[in-house]
């Protein structure tokens, strides 16, 4: 099953350990340490970066950003679903199911 099929707000994440990520003046940087890729993220990207640092759930996250930015819930949690699913695909988070565990790589 993929990431965008396996994810929901009850959904838990946590940043992998095989990276190394700095942060830029506002945005970050992510080396995958097993491809050596680097990834970038804007400022909102960077915070939810910094959130996930610890395991969270999908709507801890959501809710603390909609709690720091002026957007619309709806919209936060469609682009937040959307940037979670684009960082499991490259094994930039592990997600964590409410039935399971143990994270998926």
């Amino acid at each position: 099953m993929d990431a965008e099929k396996r994810m929901s707000p009850e959904t838990t994440v946590v940043a992998t350990k095989e990276q190394a990520s700095a942060d830029l003046g506002g945005e970050v940087a992510i080396l995958h340490l097993k491809n050596g890729i680097y990834y970038g993220l804007d400022p909102i990207g960077a915070r939810i970066w910094n959130l996930i640092q610890e395991p969270r759930t999908v709507s801890e996250v959501r809710d603390t950003l909609l709690a720091e930015y002026d957007v619309d819930a709806d919209r936060c949690e469609r682009d937040l679903l959307a940037l979670l699913t684009q960082l499991a695909e490259n094994d930039l988070i592990h997600i964590v199911d409410a039935d399971d565990a143990e994270p998926h790589k």
